[in-house]
């Protein structure tokens, strides 16, 4: 969404729903501020989002795109309210164009604002124009026009709204082509304030009755409407409303985070299972790596080293000891030798490893240990690397995301090249993967995982 304005400070809240920003404020407040905005020739474009916009922009990328490209949302109808309720938000007032028309029109009035009304079958703007000057005799229209046209015609549309002088037009065609065409033409129009206003006209010039006031409190003026034309709205209301309830529900259980909750539990449950299982399976490996590391120089098998895990707690990530017992002694001594930048200290012949190291190296079964890690809950097999201390110290600006998520055996980068990819690199890899992270995800990685460990590209 553009916002190239600011409303009243009263009415400057949006409310995300559907991954879009409806305004949340009164419809006098409303009303006010595009009056207002109008008279100083801010441009501006303002579309309503109801059940059945949402419906439509589900269904046509153009149409979507149209409305994240509005100036401002207003939030139309009993359905919406529902979602965000469900969403765990609040839309504030119901902004249908229907009663924010004769406000914003009572407004002009009193500002000499001119107004201009495009759409409905023939003399249906003429006549809603008609009835807002009857109950506002000081309101300036400055004309009407029917819906009816060609697309030959446009150019000629445009040019009778410029001559017109007006500073509000007020758009009826129906979603989505009200939106797309003000979309469009917007560059070509003079007036600075356009509003897609759908099928209003209707109402206001005595075509179509509203329902009564107690259904439309009672946030049923559709089941009027579908009364009124059940053929042309059946589709629209009665499948269309379960199908947006449907849209309701899911956007729900992600706002809410209820998505996320569950996800979590599913790949924790993952983690625990899988951890069990490859434990007891691959005990023999285990063992008997252990004993060729305790044969070679009768040191620890184990190497236990501090990592950086989920939120930036630390914890003891353990690894199968690959190096002689002084390796950090003689870390510093080698730094200047590094193949990688001072971040990550990489050597592909670095002395310290020993005979048996290289191999459990070349065939990632150092990392072996980790199950265990992931048994106890500090790690999961899919995730970011567990970082350093010293490489979380060097972390800046969306580098800390890399912290967002449990750390994992395997990874994006793992499975790309390992070592051979840079170190920046490996953090915008890992952000990605929190990004994207989901049960499918995590299971095509460890299938890559596999053949990744057999090629030994960048192991060392």
């Amino acid at each position: 969404m553009r916002h190239t304005h600011d409303f009243d400070a009263k009415a400057a809240l949006d409310t995300p729903l559907f991954n879009m920003s409806l305004l949340d404020a009164s419809r006098q407040e409303t009303a006010e501020a595009l009056v207002n905005l109008a008279d100083q020739g801010v441009p501006m474009v303002v579309n309503f989002v109801n059940a059945h916009c949402v419906n439509m922009a589900t269904r046509r990328d153009d149409y979507a795109a149209t409305l994240q490209d509005s100036d401002a949302l207003l939030p139309d109808g009993s359905g919406i309210r529902l979602a965000a309720r469900l969403a765990g938000t609040n839309t504030g007032e119901n902004l249908n164009g229907t009663d924010l028309f004769p406000l914003v029109c009572e407004r002009a009035a009193a500002r000499g604002t001119p107004i201009f009304l495009l759409g409905g079958s023939p003399g249906i703007a003429a006549a809603a124009a008609a009835a807002m000057q009857e109950r506002f005799p000081a309101l300036q229209i400055a004309g009407t026009q029917h819906g009816y046209f060609s697309d030959s015609e446009n150019d000629q549309i445009v040019d009778l709204i410029n001559a017109s002088g007006a500073a509000i037009l007020f758009v009826g065609f129906g979603v989505p082509r009200q939106e797309l065409w003000i979309a469009r033409h917007r560059d070509r129009i003079d007036a600075p304030l356009l509003l897609g206003v759908g099928g209003l006209f209707d109402y206001y010039s005595g075509r179509i009755p509203r329902a009564p006031l107690l259904l439309r409190r009672m946030g049923c003026e559709w089941v009027w409407r579908l009364a009124q034309e059940p053929r042309r709205l059946a589709n629209r209301y009665l499948i269309g409303n379960l199908v947006f309830v449907g849209h309701a529900v899911a956007h729900a259980y992600r706002a809410t985070g209820v998505a996320a909750s569950i996800g979590a539990g599913v790949k924790r449950t993952v983690d625990l299972l899988a951890s069990a299982g490859l434990l007891v399976a691959l005990s023999p490996v285990l063992l008997g790596v252990a004993l060729a590391i305790k044969l070679e120089d009768r040191g620890p098998a184990l190497f236990r080293q501090t990592r950086i895990g989920a939120n930036g707690r630390p914890f003891t990530m353990l690894k199968f000891r690959s190096m002689h017992i002084d390796a950090e002694a003689r870390r510093a001594a080698l730094l200047a030798q590094s193949e990688r930048d001072s971040v990550c200290f990489k050597m592909r012949k670095d002395p310290r490893i020993t005979r048996v190291g290289a191999f459990i190296r070349r065939f990632s079964l150092d990392e072996l240990p980790q199950i265990i890690n992931v048994l106890l809950g500090d790690m999961s097999l899919v995730g970011p690397r567990p970082a350093l201390p010293a490489e979380v110290a060097t972390y800046r600006g969306r580098s800390w995301q890399r912290l967002g998520g449990k750390p994992g055996i395997t990874c994006i980068w793992q499975v790309s090249g390992r070592a051979e990819i840079e170190f920046e690199q490996q953090v915008e890899m890992d952000i990605a993967y929190l990004g994207l992270r989901s049960l499918a995800t995590d299971i095509g990685l460890l299938l890559r995982t596999i053949p990744a460990v057999i090629s030994g590209r960048g192991a060392y």
